[in-house]
């Protein structure tokens, strides 16, 4: 499906990989237009980047001439632009909705803030934070964040192969990049079964797959 969609992001950006999920899960088909968040001081940076993205972030999604930025309003943009394909991100019903958003926002507004690129950069420039240190302080904020999310989706009734049902939705794919930088980090994850299973039934999914830092064209080549 010709869409005219560009997004960019960087191989390894959590908030970039949730948005090829979502995109792979609506069978979107779209460009992938790399920034390097270390290079030259970070690509985010340059004035053509921050011309498209004042916050200087990734991800950012071109829609022909619309530019939508932050990677839950990208995902939310992608359903309501296309209702009329399978998959959907998000329930009908409100209180689906509600759920899917609650378990999606404590990746993206409790947990991933806490271990952004610039937060670990600052700790190391303000304060000194060595590399032990800024890791540790992102296990314990992921660490954190994936017990509410175990005990969030233990107590619905809903929680099924996924995050909310039978299908993949907007929760499982903030959920999967989330639980790849735990793996990265060293995170135990022995007390999150929950977490651990849901991870397991996406990866088994070509939108997940393709979706992998791995997998994308700016990834280092082994």
């Amino acid at each position: 499906m010709a869409t005219g969609l560009v997004l960019y992001g960087y191989w390894r950006s959590s908030a970039a990989y949730r948005v090829r999920i979502a995109l792979n899960l609506k069978g979107l088909s779209y460009e992938t237009q790399p920034v390097h968040l270390l290079r030259d001081g970070g690509e985010q940076h340059a004035a053509a980047y921050s011309a498209l993205n004042p916050q200087q972030l990734i991800p950012c999604l071109l829609d022909g001439d619309r530019v939508i930025t932050q990677s839950l309003a990208i995902m939310e943009y992608l359903d309501e632009m296309h209702p009329e394909l399978e998959t959907a991100l998000l329930p009908v019903d409100a209180r689906g909705r509600a759920q899917v958003r609650a378990l999606a926002m404590t990746v993206t507004c409790d947990i991933h803030p806490l271990g952004n690129l610039r937060v670990l950069n600052r700790l190391e420039s303000q304060f000194g934070a060595d590399e032990e240190q800024r890791a540790e302080w992102s296990r314990h904020w992921i660490a954190t964040g994936f017990k509410a999310m175990e005990a969030m989706l233990v107590d619905s009734a809903a929680t099924g192969r996924y995050c909310h049902g039978e299908t993949p939705s907007m929760a499982d794919a903030c959920l999967v990049p989330q639980y790849y930088n735990a793996l990265r980090w060293k995170v135990p994850l022995d007390d999150y079964p929950t977490l651990r299973r849901i991870y397991q039934a996406c990866n088994e999914l070509e939108a997940f797959q393709h979706a992998a830092p791995e997998a994308q064209p700016d990834a280092p080549k082994s």
